[in-house]
């Protein structure tokens, strides 16, 4: 697949909608979802739609998520360029690509092996470069590389894991959707302290569900 002018036509629309429906508001996201083409990310049969806001079926049994729950996300988290941002949940790279876009450094882990190879030869493909690929276990993040600016985490987590947290900057802030596998409520923390958080709560969503470990 290429990136026509027809994609990039459907992609401008894209962030039109994301802007005065959604009511994102952040120019650095919808520069960055304007710039990335989300049809590489996505099986060819699925090219079609791939700028219209629905969910695809990825690797792993895993999903894409809307391009509209990408864009609130990656506005909740406020991102500076040259921040550092930990992602928990490359999936198929395409939120990885959007926060490498808006000029963070991003530190990036992924449990399905199919899904790690997938995007770190997509992003490659496109010349886009993380600070950090990992295979492993979002559950431990990154403390090698602890404290992150930012922490985005891209799958529904049925606990708040705090050692996630404890890898946060004080003045950082984790977006991160909590609750049931059937639906989550989407949170943000932010540290005010060594020990000490305000949360924050932004409604109803559903993402696929965050497990331990690694599948190979």
């Amino acid at each position: 697949m290429q990136d026509s002018f027809v994609h990039k036509g459907k992609r401008k629309n894209l962030v039109e909608y994301l802007r005065y429906r959604i009511g994102i508001s952040d120019e650095n996201v919808l520069s960055a979802m304007n710039e990335i083409p989300r049809h590489l990310f996505i099986e060819s049969i699925f090219e079609d739609f791939a700028y219209e806001d629905r969910a695809f079926p990825i690797l792993a049994h895993q999903t894409i998520s809307h391009p509209s729950t990408v864009a609130e996300q990656s506005e909740l988290l406020q991102v500076k360029a040259g921040e550092r941002v930990l992602e928990i949940g490359t999936g198929c790279g395409y939120q990885t690509a959007v926060l490498l876009a808006m000029k963070a450094h991003v530190f990036t882990v992924e449990r399905q092996k199919d899904l790690f190879d997938f995007s770190k030869n997509k992003l490659r493909e496109l010349g886009l470069y993380p600070k950090f690929q990992s295979f492993g276990d979002g559950f431990a993040g990154l403390p090698t590389f602890a404290p992150f600016d930012k922490i985005i985490v891209t799958c529904g987590a049925g606990t708040l894991p705090t050692e996630l947290l404890k890898q946060l900057r004080v003045g950082g802030k984790m977006v991160i959707p909590l609750g049931p596998t059937d639906e989550q409520v989407l949170y943000r923390f932010t540290k005010v302290g060594p020990t000490e958080f305000e949360k924050e709560e932004f409604g109803a969503y559903k993402f696929v569900p965050m497990l331990g470990n690694t599948n190979q």
